[in-house]
């Protein structure tokens, strides 16, 4: 007997797995012409910000380099070019 309502309860999980997953849901309702509107806008706003922080983050970096590798300036690589040949 146990047995049996074993069987019958996997068997009806198994049903109910297999209707779960076979199941399909309604398509969502058509987006109305402001709807369309107000997404772009948040898009267009959403790629002008990581635009202006990818600018941003990029001049950071520049001036990074810039201060640890000693890049010399154009200015100043004409005065110790200058200084240098002085020395000779």
């Amino acid at each position: 007997m146990k047995k049996l309502i074993a069987l019958m309860l996997a068997a009806g999980l198994g049903i109910g797995w297999f209707a779960a997953v076979q199941a399909k849901l309604p398509a969502a309702p058509p987006k109305s012409d402001a709807e369309k509107a107000a997404e772009a806008d948040k898009a267009a706003a959403a790629k002008a910000k990581e635009a202006e922080l990818n600018a941003k983050y990029q001049d950071k970096a520049v001036a990074n380099f810039k201060k640890n590798k000693g890049i010399v300036e154009p200015k100043a690589a004409k005065a110790s070019a200058a200084s240098t040949s002085g020395k000779k």
